[in-house]
């Protein structure tokens, strides 16, 4: 009864289809468009509802690109914009003809053909051209093969890594993938391996190149199986003459600009505040006008942001200097006053640590007499000396520590303190904007060698 029933459900099918087909060329013939015979035989008895070889293994589908424009790369979607010319090559037993001239047929008539279902991994949104009629093109070769050639405009997504913004190479990809015909049914291959996408050699893009692009062969792994997929990679490299034009010369003009305050003197006050206020301010805008063009939710630190951040330091950094400078300047008659104090704070505590030494040494030999016996002749200590049984003398007692020496230290730690500060001093404030001159484009240079160094060669 179960083979019965499936056996009817078979049939009715392929009615209903038979109905459909039938509709469709009658429709056409109603319009005043006859099939030509040779098309009509091929018409004739023909599924398009059922792919080729359906009973004996998978029909093979070569592909081919032709890439017509990437029209726009955006980081901040991260995705392209692709025309390409997408053929499809494969064979219909159904389809075989005699003669030795291939059909062109009108695009139109591909709705009564078994074609793939071949769509674009990855596509956000895609169209097929229709002006001035839908471009497509369908040719039939006496052997059964099938050309089908579609021009299609699509969007991809295409991860990017932007550390290394704008000195940066992206790896894209195109992929293509059966929607419903699994490894069972379908086999995707590149007709021509990797000449089998053409157009890049001669394509022109605002601000990349292209280095590479090569092909290969994968299945895509669902829960439903395994299915065909095809992958094209291409790699972009950015041309960076662009940046350097318009982020990386004038932050660095300005970092110059900064250091015009050091050959300004200490006193012009207005002037070197207006140079270090203008060029951080500027340097801020220069900052947010690079950042509004790229993604923030991928929290992404370019490379472009690390050499901004360098060049807003060594900026501020010469606002700081000038500060300093100016500071010193106004406190260098305090600190010679100063430095004359300690000196003579030196001379006093050496005086009160002299005295107190004085004093401490003439207590002492006030009180070595009346504990120290007077002293006998050499004679009488060689006769006093046997007799003594246990050969031992009395010991003077020892005096207790007196606070002096707590005085003497504490003096001490102070002068250490004093001479520490006296180190620290500086001379002549002028001598800031000496040192700044050297240092400042020294290291702003050394800074450079290591950021170009390690973002084009590693």
């Amino acid at each position: 009864m179960a083979h019965s029933v499936s056996g009817g459900t078979v049939l009715t099918i392929l009615f209903i289809s038979r109905l459909l087909e039938n509709s469709l060329l009658n429709a056409e013939v109603k319009e005043g468009e006859i099939l030509p015979p040779t098309i009509q035989r091929l018409m004739k008895g023909y599924n398009k509802y059922l792919r080729p070889f359906f009973d004996d293994g998978p029909v093979t589908v070569g592909m081919s690109l032709d890439i017509a424009s990437i029209d726009t790369i955006s980081e901040i979607n991260m995705d392209y914009t692709a025309t390409i010319f997408l053929r499809q090559r494969w064979t219909d037993e159904r389809l075989v003809f005699e003669g030795n001239k291939s059909l062109s047929l009108d695009g139109r008539l591909v709705e009564l053909l078994w074609v793939p279902d071949t769509f674009i991994v990855d596509s956000k949104k895609s169209f097929l051209h229709d002006i001035t009629v839908e471009n497509r093109l369908i040719r039939i070769f006496p052997n059964g093969t099938v050309l089908y050639a579609l021009r299609i405009t699509t969007t991809v997504a295409c991860n990017m890594d932007l550390t290394k913004y704008p000195m940066d190479k992206q790896t894209c990809t195109l992929q293509l993938e059966s929607w419903g015909y699994n490894i069972n049914d379908v086999m995707f291959y590149w007709t021509r391996g990797n000449e089998s996408v053409s157009g890049l050699d001669t394509l022109q893009l605002a601000q990349y190149t292209v280095e590479d692009h090569y092909t290969s062969v994968s299945e895509a792994v669902y829960e439903t199986g395994n299915y065909p997929r095809l992958v094209f990679h291409f790699e972009l490299k950015r041309s960076i003459l662009y940046f350097v034009l318009e982020t990386y010369v004038p932050s660095s003009l300005l970092v110059v600009l900064s250091w015009v305050s050091f050959w300004i003197s200490l006193s012009s006050v207005p002037a070197r505040i207006c140079i270090g206020v203008t060029t951080v301010l500027t340097m801020t805008t220069l900052m947010m006008g690079a950042r509004t063009s790229l993604p923030n939710a991928n929290c992404f630190i370019k490379a472009i942001d690390v050499y901004l951040g360098i060049c807003f330091s060594f900026i501020f950094g010469a606002l700081i200097e000038y500060a300093v400078a100016h500071f010193c300047t106004l406190t260098h008659a305090d600190a010679h006053m100063l430095m004359y104090q300690m000196h003579e704070m030196d001379d006093d505590m050496n005086g009160i640590i002299t005295t107190i030494s004085t004093h401490s040494n003439r207590a002492k030999r006030r009180k070595e007499p009346a504990v120290t016996p007077p002293p006998a002749p050499a004679s009488a200590e060689l006769s006093v000396g046997p007799s003594s049984p246990s050969g031992s003398e009395p010991k003077p007692e020892v005096s207790p520590p007196e606070p002096t020496n707590w005085c003497l230290t504490t003096l001490a730690t102070l002068r250490k303190i004093l001479r520490f500060i006296s180190c620290c001093h500086i001379e002549n404030p002028h001598h800031i904007d000496n040192y700044s001159r050297v240092t400042f484009p020294l290291s702003f240079v050394i800074v450079n060698l290591l950021y170009w160094t390690y973002y084009l060669y590693f």
